[in-house]
């Protein structure tokens, strides 16, 4: 072949990629779970700050204590709920929130962002979709997120305003819905997604930022405890059988109160969630979030059917019981005595219909990204956020990211401030060029240092603040070196 035939039969293979990849193929996905389940649009009537606009139709209380005058409106959009503020003076920009995990329930919810106030105030019009899907449907909420940005323009109409499409549209988001975030912004997202939408910035926080490799976490920190339990080999999806006696083994009082061989699996956890760093003690020791992470254990790999086959791979974890990255004679018969799990290759593999089950984030993307992640989470770990680091810079991106350390023992606990200060500084890289201080993940005598953290943690509340978040940093400030 000549180059001309050559290069045409390579741009011929690389279209029938995507097009594979973005349901252009006729291949059928088997079944799984995830599609025989059925979900319950949000009842707007029976929500909390419900009230009924002028014509009647559901909507949703105006926030107290402001003076900007909004329109408010609810619906749904592809079987999936939606609340849309947007202000009088809007200044034609619209944030995208993107919700967390709301469980294995059938009942549909939508989350208001907590940062509200200050988008209202600023000019920001705002939407948020329920997700048509319950469960760890990333899928669902990437798709149903950019769906509502792209029909934000027709349901203002249909509500009697006509509005321009955004001159810049973000996102944002918690949890589950960081990993949306972080996955709505990918090159392969919007080259597979249904629903295809350019973004402007993002700020995904506390975020599933290893997309499959929180699952990976889950399984390696259950086969550690097993493992120093001493029943390293009863069967993971059978751990209901042996909790119990698992935590006696390890805790004398669960979570604060470890015995020697809980001392090494805390080591061991540390490690696998950011290593050494200030808050990680106070993070292990929160029982509450604590008891949510080991009630994930003793999954089959499917994540709760969203896929068909385990993605469940501990093959990289090298466990370790202190800072040395050398492994010692005790930790190399430790790691031999832990079981492995290899993932099925293709449990979470490019699909034909549309994204991934469980759409991935690469670190390809071209637009500010301004991340926030609580050292202390032992749920979704900071370690997320060392992954994205690393495929970031990986695939040359790395100058389109910072992140940002917050001093906080639990999983999503920011305080308003926090997330407003990340906000405002995406939203000035993205529309004035300047970009934002971060904090370096990876660099493990940075992480280590007491300090590490106090830049962008700011323990004041506000009005909009959760209670429990404050009191819990008044409680732990004694416990931690004061900042600067």
């Amino acid at each position: 072949m000549n180059n001309t035939t050559l290069r045409a039969v390579a741009l011929a293979l690389g279209s029938a990629f995507w097009l594979a990849g973005c349901g252009g193929g006729n291949d059928a996905e088997e079944a799984r779970a995830q599609d025989t389940r059925s979900f319950t649009a949000p009842n707007f009537v029976t929500a909390p700050d419900y009230e009924a606009d002028t014509s009647g139709a559901a909507s949703f209380k105006a926030l107290a204590g402001t003076t900007v005058q909004t329109d408010r409106w609810t619906g749904v959009l592809n079987g999936a709920g939606y609340r849309i503020e947007v202000p009088r003076n809007w200044n034609g920009r619209l944030v995208m929130y993107a919700h967390g995990y709301v469980g294995t329930v059938p009942q549909l919810a939508i989350t208001t962002p907590s940062i509200r106030r200050y988008l209202i105030e600023n000019g920001y019009a705002w939407a948020a979709s329920s997700y048509s899907k319950n469960y760890y449907d990333v899928r669902a909420g990437v798709e149903d997120t950019n769906a509502l940005a792209l029909n934000f323009a027709s349901i203002a109409a249909s509500k009697g305003r006509t509005l321009s499409t955004p001159s810049k549209t973000y996102i944002i988001g918690h949890s589950m819905g960081g990993h949306i975030t972080g996955a709505a912004i990918e090159d392969e997202t919007f080259n597979t997604a249904k629903n295809k939408m350019r973004y402007d910035g993002a700020v995904p926080m506390c975020g599933v930022m290893g997309d499959t490799e929180l699952f990976d976490y889950f399984a390696g920190y259950q086969l550690a405890a097993q493992t120093l339990a001493g029943q390293p080999n009863y069967p993971m999806a059978q751990f209901a059988d042996i909790a119990a006696s698992v935590r006696s083994a390890l805790f004398t009082t669960f979570s604060t109160v470890p015995t020697a061989q809980g001392a090494k699996l805390a080591a061991i956890v540390k490690n696998l969630t950011g290593g050494e760093r200030p808050v990680f003690a106070q993070g292990f020791g929160n029982t509450a979030l604590q008891s949510v992470v080991w009630g994930t254990f003793g999954s089959d790999g499917t994540v709760n059917g969203i896929l068909t086959k385990s993605t469940l791979d501990t093959n990289r974890f090298t466990y370790q019981l202190d800072s040395d990255p050398a492994v010692s004679a005790e930790e190399t018969a430790l790691n031999a005595s832990i079981p492995k799990l290899t993932g099925t290759a293709d449990a979470n593999r490019l699909r034909s219909d549309g994204l991934r089950w469980i759409p991935k984030v690469n670190g390809q993307f071209h637009i500010p990204v301004v991340s926030l992640h609580t050292l202390g989470d032992m749920y979704v770990p900071f370690s997320m956020e060392q992954i994205y680091r690393r495929r970031t810079d990986a695939a040359g991106n790395g100058g389109w990211l910072v992140q940002r350390a917050i001093r906080a023992p639990s999983h999503c606990d920011f305080t308003v401030q926090e997330q407003v200060d990340a906000f405002s500084a995406m939203v000035a890289w993205a529309e004035s060029g300047v970009k934002p201080a971060g904090d370096d993940v990876l660099t493990a005598a940075t992480v280590a240092s007491p300090t590490y953290g106090c830049t962008f943690t700011k323990n004041t509340g506000g009005t909009d603040d959760n209670p429990t978040t404050i009191n819990t940093r008044t409680a732990i400030a004694p416990q931690l070196t004061p900042c600067p």
